[in-house]
């Protein structure tokens, strides 16, 4: 194989990662918890909050909210990161695990 052909097939698989990057960035995940749901783009910002159960806060409410809400984003992370292996996990094989 020459050097060109060797160019060519890294510049291909450079944007086929960027093409399935964009598209991650671009979906949706739900976190969800017993009481919040969290919507997080695939570039991990939160585009929205939605607490379920509208509750009377106390301070031990208030610390269980947060907990719930803490729950929710980590789940959407979760989701987000099993979303990018299964679609870049080849790429982060043959790249030594960059990704």
């Amino acid at each position: 194989m020459n050097m060109s052909n060797l160019m060519a097939q890294a510049q291909k698989m450079q944007k086929d990662i960027q093409k399935k990057q964009q598209e991650i960035n671009e979906m949706k995940f739900i976190g969800c918890s017993e009481w919040v749901d969290v919507e997080l783009m695939g570039d991990k910002t939160i585009s929205k909050i939605n607490i379920k159960n509208k509750i009377t806060m106390d301070e031990e409410d208030l610390e269980c909210l947060e907990d719930m809400i803490k729950i929710a984003i980590n789940d959407a992370y979760e989701k987000i990161d099993k979303e990018i292996e299964k679609k870049l996990g080849m790429y982060s094989k043959m790249a030594g695990g960059l990704f």
